[in-house]
């Protein structure tokens, strides 16, 4: 790392509330320790988690927390026991309790950090640690039977277009709910059809259109008691994923469909991960990329803003001003 870089910028959090309330602060630069590498960020990604922390009191955070998820950009210094060449493009998931990507350098476990291959830009690379693994993540919940009903509600957002895709790859037939302007695009990916998630009668069309079948599975990215409302839906010995929250009860009966339950938390993997649970995830992170650089994974679109809107860009993408595209940080001019 360059010795003549002593301090880097960050955008701060103090207390619960609005992006618009984090500071800009220099830091100054910290070695990496044991496991760790430093990354000059190029590029950081604005995901719902990070608006949703911010306006809560996360364990841990104290004032002067930096917050965000995602980043891409170099490494630049390791510490020990690290075998990853400095100047090497990653791309990473950092864990909600530690100094996150709105900064101009982060320090990270070099487990979480997934290497960029070449014909993947930044732009791209940044759609991927937490859209891409939470759908991988999901989908890792229901085993691969072929020729069976899925639903994926919200297939508008990163997590859930990145997750019909993955679903069609198994040979499913892939429903989906969604704002009339992606149905164009969804069903040139091939999903069986979709339907508007504000039309209150989209599950009677549902049911209608599956005729006999019933769902194999529901992903559903809204929150709890959305999910709830879709295990109805769901046939015998099936499955409902809860990718944006969880439920605290089972949503049906016992001794009825036998619905099999799961919940998403890509973030736990920071504290209960294994040796082998890393591999699996730096696997799936480099299939993800793969996909992508030979054109076979369609991301949500972006726009990029600067660092210096940051607080601002979440909070649109908090407030829905900017809908149906991926919001990126440029770090640098």
């Amino acid at each position: 790392m360059d010795a003549s870089i002593t301090t880097y910028r960050a955008w701060s959090w103090h207390a619960p509330g609005e992006p618009e309330q984090l500071r800009p602060e220099d830091r100054g630069i910290v070695s990496p320790g044991p496991g760790e590498i430093v990354v000059r960020n190029t590029m950081i990604a604005l995901n719902p988690v990070d608006w949703k922390v911010i306006a809560a009191s996360p364990d841990g955070w104290r004032p002067g927390h930096v917050p965000g998820v995602d980043g891409v950009g170099i490494v630049v210094e390791v510490g020990d026991g690290v075998d990853v060449p400095l100047g090497t493009r990653v791309a990473y998931h950092q864990g909600l309790g530690k100094p996150g990507s709105f900064a101009e350098y982060t320090t990270v476990d070099a487990d979480c950090a997934l290497v960029i291959p070449d014909g993947v830009s930044d732009e791209s690379a940044a759609g991927i640690p937490c859209p891409g693994l939470t759908a991988w993540q999901a989908l890792a919940k229901v085993p691969a039977i072929p020729n069976l009903d899925v639903l994926v509600t919200g297939a508008g957002g990163a997590v859930s277009l990145i997750l019909v895709q993955l679903a069609l790859r198994r040979n499913w037939r892939v429903w989906a709910t969604a704002s009339p302007v992606h149905r164009d695009r969804l069903l040139a990916l091939g999903i069986a059809g979709t339907f508007d998630y504000r039309n209150e009668g989209w599950r009677a069309q549902l049911v209608a259109a599956l005729g006999p079948r019933r769902l194999f599975a529901a992903f559903d990215t809204t929150n709890g008691a959305y999910a709830r409302g879709l295990a109805p839906l769901v046939g015998y010995n099936g499955h409902l994923v809860c990718i944006q929250d969880r439920l605290e009860s089972p949503p049906l009966p016992p001794f009825t469909t036998a619905l099999s339950l799961h919940e998403v938390a890509l973030n736990s993997v920071h504290g209960h991960a294994t040796a082998e649970d890393w591999r699996e995830w730096r696997q799936a992170g480099a299939q993800l990329f793969d996909a992508v650089r030979i054109g076979a994974l369609d991301l949500q679109q972006h726009i990029v803003t600067a660092f210096d809107d940051l607080p601002t860009s979440l909070s649109a993408l908090k407030h829905g001003r900017i809908k149906g595209k991926k919001i990126l940080v440029r770090t640098e001019a």
